[in-house]
């Protein structure tokens, strides 16, 4: 099956050994690419914002509010060229099984393109749109990527 990895880039080293994992088993997989910085520790877009002022430091018109805008766009060529999507939910910032916005907003595209939707582990108990995402229908994989189908 093809397909597309969503998810936190704060994830980045465990998504990136998934997709391993995922192709081991015979998928073909498409994952989120670093756009703000190389890979580091911490390869988060909050983060970088965090280093840089805070969101709030970046006026509206600024060239990293285009950069995010091409990177959203981006990734929804890349589900719209996938059979379904995994979220890979893990915890953080204390939270178990995060989901934020962005993952979020990628569930709802791929929800509305008619997509299949996986989770990785299952639904964060703290989340503002936790009904939204359970109105989408996805499957719960509880960490069994072989559930994939």
């Amino acid at each position: 099956m093809k397909i597309c990895i969503c998810s936190s880039m704060a994830f980045y080293e465990k998504f990136t050994a998934l997709k391993k994992e995922l192709e081991s088993v015979g998928h073909s997989v498409i994952a989120p690419e670093l756009e703000f910085e190389t890979k580091r520790d911490d390869t988060s877009v909050g983060a970088f914002f965090d280093r840089n002022g805070g969101v709030d430091a970046f006026p509206l018109d600024h060239e990293v509010w285009k950069k995010k805008g091409k990177a959203i766009n981006a990734h929804f060529r890349k589900i719209d060229n996938s059979e379904c999507i995994l979220i890979t939910n893990y915890e953080k910032k204390g939270i178990p099984n995060y989901i934020g916005g962005n993952t979020f907003l990628e569930m709802g595209y791929a929800y509305g393109t008619g997509k299949k939707i996986f989770i990785l582990n299952e639904m964060p108990t703290a989340s503002a749109y936790k009904e939204e995402m359970m109105g989408m229908q996805p499957t719960i994989l509880n960490g069994d990527i072989l559930k994939i189908a």
